[in-house]
C-alpha cells in the first residue's frame, strides 16, 4: 500500500511555552474515522496534553474534527485517546511527572511510513516569562543578523 505520509500536525506553541527536556515518539489508538480525519488534516494538537490515568497515558483536549463521510458512527471530536507506549518508557514518565512536577506535551502528529498515526511527545518544564522574553529577543537578534548578512551579500 501507498501511503501519503505528508501530513505533519505541528504543536507550533510548545517550543515558546516550554523547555523540552525528554523526547518520546508514542501510537495512538484511534477508530476509523479518526484516522480518516488526520489523513485530511483535520486535527489540532495546540492545546493538548498527556496525563496518566490507572498507569496508562492519554491524551487529552486533542481535537480531532469529525468525518464528513461517516454516517452517525463519526467519533467525538476532543475525546481523550490512550497513548501507547513500551512499559519502561511509562514508568520513567510516571515517575518524572509525579516527582519533579513537569508536564507532558505533543510536539508533532504524523503518518509514519506503515500509515499509522504516531505523537511525538515531549517531557517538558513550563518556562518562566523572563525565559519567554529571553526567547524572543534570541529570534529577533537572529532575524535581524539574517537581514544584515542577506543585504551585505547581496
Amino acid at each position: 500500500m501507498d501511503f501519503k505520509n505528508n501530513v505533519q500536525i505541528k504543536n507550533r506553541k510548545a517550543r515558546f511555552e516550554y523547555e523540552l527536556l525528554d523526547k518520546y515518539t508514542a501510537g495512538i489508538v484511534l477508530t476509523g474515522t479518526e484516522i480518516k480525519a488526520i489523513r485530511l488534516g483535520k486535527a489540532s494538537i495546540a492545546e493538548a496534553f498527556c496525563e496518566f490515568k490507572d498507569d496508562e497515558l492519554w491524551i487529552i483536549n486533542m481535537t480531532i474534527q469529525e468525518y464528513s463521510h461517516a454516517t452517525h458512527f463519526n467519533h467525538a471530536p476532543k475525546a481523550a485517546r490512550k497513548l501507547l507506549l513500551q512499559r519502561r518508557e511509562l514508568k520513567k514518565l510516571h515517575k518524572d511527572v509525579t516527582n519533579s512536577g513537569n508536564t507532558i506535551i505533543p510536539i508533532v502528529m504524523f503518518i509514519n511510513d506503515r500509515g499509522f498515526a504516531k505523537v511525538q511527545i515531549a517531557l517538558a518544564k513550563g518556562k518562566k516569562l523572563f525565559d519567554k522574553r529571553e526567547t524572543m529577543k534570541n529570534r529577533d537578534n537572529k532575524k535581524r543578523l539574517d537581514q544584515i548578512k542577506k543585504t551585505y551579500n547581496a
